[in-house]
């Protein structure tokens, strides 16, 4: 049992003691699966509080020879095969449970430690090294010439002389190039150090697996990833390990029935990231949070900070700030991910910036659609927050517009809301050309993009009778009334209003069990003389 080399089971097991835990143990079933195989190396990517550092010491107590730790795992799924297995999947699974619990070289350290701990960060890499292979040497006597100062110099001299290999994991395996983005000399003697151990004809010789975790893919230079014999698994390819890539949907219902949370206020709060292979995924600190405070809330800003999110929405990009609002809004963008070169400084475009949110998680992608979105409350909050205390005044103007036009409908200030849609369109925060009803569409959705604070939002779905423009439904918890809205180009507020009551447009309000008070709001804009005009009418339903 030592500090880097077969550490003890510590770790997992104080996380199992808060009688929280998930079990997510199905990820070491997979990792036995391609043990020793040309599918050993597996690096796992997830913005903060998703779960990896768990997934980490899960795996340490599982494998490190240093542990004992059969108890923790004897009813947990990686023990216990689901009935749906065939008997041959249930007997290969128990097969490699039995051989790889506790039977392994294990050497695991976590990078944020070293990064952390370090006077000057050129010594991260030699204080690293230092301490590993002086505890090699001490557990492997004689293996390892007293001059050895090169990690896997050690690990190919002590396989050849005992036959042991090793299986390394590494917690946030990017820290250095977060915590050093711009010392580039310091980044490529790592990739250096993490080539030698993972990438060439010597690493079978030593090497039976690895599992290493970070925010941040594997870094590229140009199109081709600096470790190409890594499998990788990202917030935009989670591909067959998506279930852990967070908690999924049932994991949360669960949780919700069993401490008495509403599940659909978890979905609000915390829903929106979602794959196909297995439909939707939360941040388990989030939902964890959620259940021991016994209260939904914003635990995102207890672990991140909005500065890094407002730096990257501040750069100046064609198209970025459009992009923020448009997602403000309610709306998806779409995205090209490929020439993101997966670390925090080369940026050269929108889309590298909207990427690197999704690795963040301050988006959520939609792999067909090739579309990013913000995914919930939480996050949108963050985003909000990140622009009123930025430096994009345009963007800052534009929140606080939308704020102040979600109250003037109410107040049957016609004229009020007329003047600030004409304002929303001259601030540019809609498309440059307005030759059209989509036009105008876009203009007022984009105004009243503080509405999903407090509405749920349809477009231009049908009532039985016409297309609803928009309709904004106040959310449960939302005491404000309904807004229906219909737009007109080149022709009258009235009617507007008109054509809502004529087609009975209400009615699809009704469908949705909705009653009390609702806002029919008629907005129309004059090409020739360049100018919106607004009505409003009071009803209940």
């Amino acid at each position: 049992m030592g500090i880097y080399l077969n550490p003890p089971a510590d770790g997992f097991e104080d996380i199992l003691k808060d009688g929280l835990y998930v079990d997510k143990t199905g990820l070491i079933t997979y990792t036995n699966q391609v043990m020793g195989t040309s599918r050993k190396l597996t690096c796992f990517s997830r913005p903060r509080r998703f779960g990896k550092s768990y997934a980490a010491q899960m795996l340490v107590a599982f494998y490190s020879r240093g542990a004992e730790a059969g108890r923790l795992f004897e009813k947990l799924r990686v023990a216990n095969p689901p009935e749906t297995d065939t008997a041959e999947e249930k007997d290969r699974k128990l097969a490699d449970y039995a051989q790889y619990l506790n039977r392994c070289d294990v050497l695991f350290w976590d990078m944020t430690w070293f990064v952390s701990n370090a006077v000057h960060k050129e010594d991260v890499l030699r204080n690293l090294q230092s301490v590993i292979v002086k505890e090699l040497r001490t557990e492997f006597p004689g293996c390892i010439d007293e001059d050895e100062v090169s990690i896997p110099e050690a690990l190919l001299h002590i396989s050849a002389q005992t036959g042991r290999k090793f299986y390394i994991i590494i917690d946030e395996w990017d820290a250095l190039f977060r915590e050093a983005p711009e010392d580039v000399a310091l980044q490529k003697a790592y990739i250096n150090l993490l080539r030698a151990l993972f990438k060439g004809g010597q690493v079978s010789r030593f090497l039976c697996g690895a599992y290493v975790t970070g925010i941040l893919p594997i870094k590229k230079y140009g199109t081709q990833s600096a470790l190409t014999d890594f499998r990788e698994f990202t917030m935009l390819e989670p591909k067959v390990l998506a279930e852990y890539a967070g908690f999924t949907e049932q994991e949360v219902k669960t949780l919700c029935e069993k401490h008495g949370l509403d599940f659909n206020e978890a979905c609000r709060w915390y829903d929106g990231y979602q794959f196909d292979q297995i439909g939707h995924i939360f941040s388990p600190n989030s939902i964890i949070e959620a259940v021991v405070n016994r209260s939904f809330s914003h635990y995102w800003t207890q672990t991140e900070t909005y500065e890094s999110l407002r730096l990257y929405m501040e750069l100046n990009f064609d198209g970025l700030k459009d992009a923020v609002l448009d997602m403000l809004g309610g709306n998806r963008c779409r995205i090209d991910t490929g020439s993101f070169q997966n670390d925090m400084t080369s940026l050269r475009s929108r889309d590298d910036v909207l990427t690197l949110l999704v690795h963040l998680g301050y988006l959520a992608y939609d792999a067909d659609q090739r579309e990013v979105y913000i995914p919930n409350e939480e996050i949108r909050e963050e985003f909000i927050r990140a622009v009123k205390n930025g430096g994009r005044k345009e963007l800052v103007k534009s929140v606080e517009l939308s704020d102040r036009l979600l109250e003037a409908p109410i107040r049957m200030e016609e004229d009020k809301v007329a003047e600030m849609i004409g304002e929303a369109h001259l601030a540019g925060t809609s498309p440059k050309f307005y030759n059209d009803e989509q036009a105008l569409r876009s203009v007022v959705i984009m105004a009243y993009l503080s509405g999903v604070d407090h509405y749920m939002k349809f477009e231009e779905i049908t009532s039985g009778r016409g297309y609803v423009d928009i309709l904004f439904l106040p959310r449960p918890t939302s005491a404000r009334p309904a807004l229906l809205i219909e737009l007109k180009w080149n022709k009258s507020a009235e009617k507007a209003i008109s054509q809502i009551e004529a087609r009975d447009y209400t009615r699809l309000a009704r469908q949705f069990a909705y009653k009390g008070e609702m806002l029919l709001v008629g907005i129309s804009y004059s090409v020739k003389g360049r100018k919106h005009s607004c009505k409003i009418r009071k009803i209940m339903i």
